[in-house]
């Protein structure tokens, strides 16, 4: 989300630096950059079985000693594999942050149109994540980029008013811009979450997810983890299950009405492509994303 100047120079050799001054037993291992990376945090393979994960941007230093704190907490209470800190960094070698070494989980980035029965595998892992005790968690901040929050919250999440009439902005013309906005306002007139805040995953997104053989294997990248409004984590509803699944998904977690309107919100900030995804190669698959979330406001009387 952040892409101001503060972004950290992260190549191998400067990886190969903090590992040789910091964890020299780890250093002679095979270093390579992970074939898929995300925008947030810069991801190395070592060897076969670890990964050295690095904030790019100072908002995200934060994550890594939450997730050192807390993924080691909230594994034995999930069904399946989490990433697993088994050490953390400190700046240095001309890097500004602080880093982690993971454990490197095996499998492939979901592909939402191959999984096999993908809707109770998720609505399995998202009530236990959301039954964890929560006890002293963090609650939405700027590190976790305000993830959990109300609809109605001004804080700068992805949902705020800037962002998302920026992101509606740039595609005003590709898209029903009257249906959206209608969808945005229902989501900030559902009463808010009755309940005592919930872990939250917080980017549930294909990125996000590890599959092997068409199966899911593992949830990965929490550093938006926070403890909040459990409709955050509906964005994997919209973003990897089809309306098939959804409508399993939301019996299997008993997801209330205002629950699933301030969810909707959420997956419109994650489906709502950028303009390129609307007019390119893969412009059906967008489509297919944003009318379908559309669809199920209008056939909930929005």
């Amino acid at each position: 989300m952040d892409r101001s100047s503060d972004e950290a120079t992260i190549t191998t050799a400067v990886v190969r630096r903090l590992l040789a001054a910091q964890f020299p037993k780890w250093a002679g291992l095979p270093l390579a950059p992970a074939p898929a990376q995300g925008v947030d945090n810069a991801t190395f393979r070592l060897g076969p079985d670890l990964a050295v994960r690095l904030p790019r941007y100072a908002r995200w230093a934060g994550q890594v000693a939450r997730e050192q704190e807390w993924l080691p907490k909230l594994a034995p209470h999930l069904p399946l594999p989490i990433s697993e800190p088994l050490a953390e960094g400190r700046p240095g070698e001309g890097y500004p942050f602080p880093w982690s070494v993971l454990r490197w989980l095996p499998g492939e980035r979901v592909d939402p149109d191959r999984l096999t029965d993908p809707a109770a595998e998720l609505a399995g892992f998202f009530g236990a994540l959301w039954r964890a005790d929560a006890t002293g968690g963090p609650p939405p901040q700027w590190s976790n980029a305000f993830r959990g929050v109300s609809p109605t919250d001004e804080r700068d999440s992805a949902i705020a008013p800037p962002r998302l009439s920026a992101r509606i902005e740039r595609v005003a013309d590709l898209i029903d811009v009257d249906a959206v906005l209608a969808m945005w306002e229902s989501a900030r007139a559902a009463p808010p979450w009755p309940g005592p805040p919930v872990w939250i995953h917080g980017d549930p997104a294909p990125g996000n997810l590890l599959c092997r053989e068409g199966r899911l294997s593992a949830v990965i990248d929490f550093g938006t983890l926070a403890v909040g409004d459990p409709a955050c984590d509906l964005i994997v509803a919209w973003s990897v299950l089809s309306a098939e699944g959804r409508a399993e998904f939301r019996k299997a977690l008993d997801i209330d009405d205002a629950t699933w309107a301030r969810g909707r919100v959420w997956g419109l900030m994650e489906v709502l492509p950028r303009r390129d995804a609307l007019t390119g190669p893969d412009a059906a698959h967008a489509r297919r994303r944003l009318d379908e979330l559309v669809a199920d406001f209008r056939a909930a009387g929005g």
